[in-house]
């Protein structure tokens, strides 16, 4: 018993120790892409509105930052899963508020519960979406008066732009990778049939 839980000890304290190694490169990287991109979001925002106005600006960037300058293997920020996760919660919230616009709290849950399941069923799930559709019903009043203008500016526009500033900075260095399926917009020649998924 105490040779095994020395073994596990010593497995565990291996997984940490690779799991905290400092890779400066990386998080260089890391922090040019988030900071590009983010500025540039809101270098525009400044320049054609006030600072009081931060429509550009919405929260569910940053999370998404997050997933497409720091993790940028995982499924979850994958193009497929960033740009289709935010219109479809964008389009999702904005129709929630305008059904229910009463009660903040019914289109609040609405929103998130409808958008969490149309990704999953779209194979877009991005969680910073989430926040997307709920902005749409706890935004700012300016936010709110865009309606489904909501969808293509700010989220769209800073989506793209957030994308676009993944693959120039992703991409830079040899170590980086993304896309990490070069051919994700490829919808036209994937096959989902049962074959791939054989059971054994």
């Amino acid at each position: 018993m105490e040779k095994m839980l020395k073994k596990r000890f010593r497995k565990a304290r291996y997984i940490l120790y690779k799991e905290t190694m400092i890779d400066t490169r990386e998080h260089i990287w890391t922090f040019i892409g988030s900071f590009i991109g983010i500025g540039l979001i809101g270098f525009l925002n400044s320049k054609y509105f006030t600072a009081s106005d931060n429509l550009f600006l919405i929260g569910s960037f940053g999370a998404s930052s997050v997933l497409i300058y720091g993790i940028i293997n995982s499924p979850l920020a994958q193009p497929r899963n960033l740009i289709g996760g935010h219109v479809i919660c964008a389009l999702v919230g904005v129709t929630c508020h305008k059904l229910v616009p009463d009660l903040l709290w019914l289109s609040a849950a609405l929103s998130v519960a409808w958008s969490i399941v149309l990704m999953q069923v779209t194979k877009t799930l991005h969680p910073p979406g989430g926040a997307t559709a709920l902005i749409a019903n706890i935004g700012s009043p300016k936010i709110q008066a865009l309606g489904y203008f909501y969808v293509i500016s700010p989220v769209l526009t800073g989506v793209l732009i957030l994308f676009l500033v993944a693959l120039v900075f992703n991409n830079v260095t040899p170590h980086r990778k993304y896309p990490r399926n070069r051919e994700w917009y490829k919808v036209w020649q994937r096959s989902y049939g049962r074959s791939r998924y054989k059971r054994y």
